[in-house]
């Protein structure tokens, strides 16, 4: 079959003036929030209590911008028992400015310490303000949503708070952005 000469740019300019004839779409952003997919990947969130500070999250890391420090800590000995010494979680931060939100960090931690929350608005003036330590991270666990049941009647996950699962606000809720 022969071409005809220009047809292509025939083509191309069907479609330009199809999309110019098209009304335009203008998103009110920050007066009203888009509709995000359930399950949407925004920001990695921390649950402190299921952190046991055993740095697998920071070691497999291909960014290396994970922040942990620690201190041992030693326990009492039970009647009969010997001391028992644990780690102390003194810092987790994380560098937003280095992550490429991979999640191999959320899949590393064994104690489900790591979850990803849907927040989105968390961009900053300063480069530096870009890391952000526990408190910050634990404010993000509340906007979590709870993983889908697997099963009919099957009981609520462990490793989320009570408080969580009976659907209490948060520290956030009702506040004004």
């Amino acid at each position: 079959m022969a071409r005809i000469p220009g047809s292509g740019l025939a083509k191309g300019l069907a479609v330009t003036l199809r999309t110019m004839t098209r009304r335009s779409i203008t998103r009110q952003y920050p007066e009203v929030q888009p509709d995000l997919p359930p399950r949407s990947r925004g920001v990695i969130a921390l649950l402190e209590e299921n952190c046991t500070v055993c740095m697998l999250c920071a070691r497999e890391c291909p960014d290396w911008c994970i922040y942990i420090d620690s201190h041992k800590e030693t326990l009492p000995a039970p009647e009969g028992g010997r001391p028992r010494t644990r780690n102390v979680l003194d810092r987790f931060g994380i560098d937003f400015a280095l992550c490429m939100y991979c999640g191999i960090c959320i899949e590393a931690c064994p104690f489900d310490a790591l979850f990803w929350s849907p927040e989105f608005e968390y961009a900053e003036y300063d480069i530096a303000e870009l890391t952000h330590e526990r408190d910050r991270l634990r404010e993000w666990m509340w906007t979590v949503p709870p993983p889908p049941a697997h099963d009919k009647g099957a009981e609520p996950p462990r490793e989320l708070p009570k408080d969580r699962l009976s659907g209490s606000a948060g520290p956030d809720r009702g506040k004004a952005r």
